[in-house]
């Protein structure tokens, strides 16, 4: 493993989880006994846990296999990185365009928009149609460095001095 990143939900999500649960089961008991703010709290905040940690579920992943191809994991979908002709790290201020109306439907897409920067490749792969990767990424330099190496300076140059290290 060269490169590992899960995106977890912004902290403060669990307390607004938290709060709206708690609202709603003090709603529940107004007027009523202890049990009826207990019982759907409870229900309630093991189903807001279960959508926030499902939802954190993503994990991207570099890995090397044994005849040194790096592989790109995430979610369910491998890409090795000999596929990859192109990489460019997508800064916070290019997200948006980069999800607009350019975009192409056939493009392997993992986005949050809890998580800041995106990265993407660019394929030359002619049985696979589809044209790139775009990526919600922590840490684009990392990735880009673990990926593709030879690309990933020039692939760097959108993004701000201090992302870069």
């Amino acid at each position: 493993m060269i490169y590992q990143e899960r995106q977890w939900v912004p902290w403060y999500w669990w307390l607004l989880a938290a709060a709206l649960v708690a609202l709603i089961a003090v709603q529940l008991a107004h007027n009523r006994n202890f049990w009826w703010g207990l019982i759907p709290g409870v229900v309630l905040g093991l189903v807001a846990a279960w959508v926030l940690i499902n939802w954190s579920s993503t994990r991207l992943r570099v890995e090397l296999d044994a005849d040194g191809t790096r592989w790109l994991l995430a979610e369910k979908a491998t890409l090795p990185a000999d596929v990859v002709s192109r990489s460019l790290a997508v800064p916070k201020s290019a997200k948006k365009n980069a999800m607009g109306r350019q975009l192409d439907p056939a493009a392997f897409i993992v986005s949050h928009g809890w998580v800041r920067d995106m990265v993407m490749l660019v394929l030359d792969d002619p049985a696979d149609p589809t044209p790139y990767w775009l990526l919600s990424c922590k840490d684009p330099a990392r990735l880009l460095r673990a990926l593709v190496p030879e690309q990933a300076e020039e692939a760097l140059v959108n993004m701000p001095a201090k992302d870069r290290a």
